[in-house]
């Protein structure tokens, strides 16, 4: 429900305006926080189910590819940046329901680092920063390389544990 009024914002007077940009960026913050204290309450109660560790990274994917897609669209980001990370979000996500029989693979810590680094990395995409200091175009992106990079690793790691159970 939160994510088509994110896609809205970010949009919003043709994507160029500020004010609806930071309001796009708290909308899909506090997407991600909910997705985050979700996870901790199910952990602390003991309410961890096979569907929610599947759903829960498929919820994940959603909101950065909304995002993601949506700022290559307004040609903030490049498209190669949103096909390789995408590419490899569905391609972990086919695996998990490959592999679903023998147990969901659960989530590692650079999996867990991974989404972090996406989150924060189109963040400093959704927000206006450049428009405000120029010269923060440099920082932001080296972190999304540095978000690529991750990415792609978790990802190869994620393949060799599911060939090997």
């Amino acid at each position: 429900m939160a994510l088509p009024l994110c896609a809205y914002a970010l949009f919003k007077n043709g994507g160029d305006d500020s004010t609806w940009r930071v309001i796009a960026w708290c909308g899909f913050f506090l997407v991600g926080l909910t997705d985050l204290f979700d996870g901790r309450i199910a952990r602390s109660r003991n309410q961890i189910t096979s569907f929610g560790t599947f759903l829960d990274p498929v919820a994940d994917k959603a909101a950065i590819g909304t995002a993601m897609i949506g700022l290559s669209i307004q040609g903030k980001l490049w498209w190669w940046v949103t096909v390789v990370i995408l590419f490899r979000e569905i391609a972990v996500t086919v695996l998990r329901l490959a592999v679903i029989r023998g147990g969901v693979i659960p989530a590692s810590k650079g999996g867990k680092l991974k989404t972090m680094c996406q989150g924060f990395g189109i963040g400093f995409y959704i927000l206006p920063l450049t428009v405000w200091a120029p010269w923060l175009r440099w920082p932001r992106d080296a972190f999304m390389a540095f978000t690529i990079a991750i990415t792609l690793t978790t990802g190869i790691d994620y393949f060799k544990k599911a060939l090997r159970s």
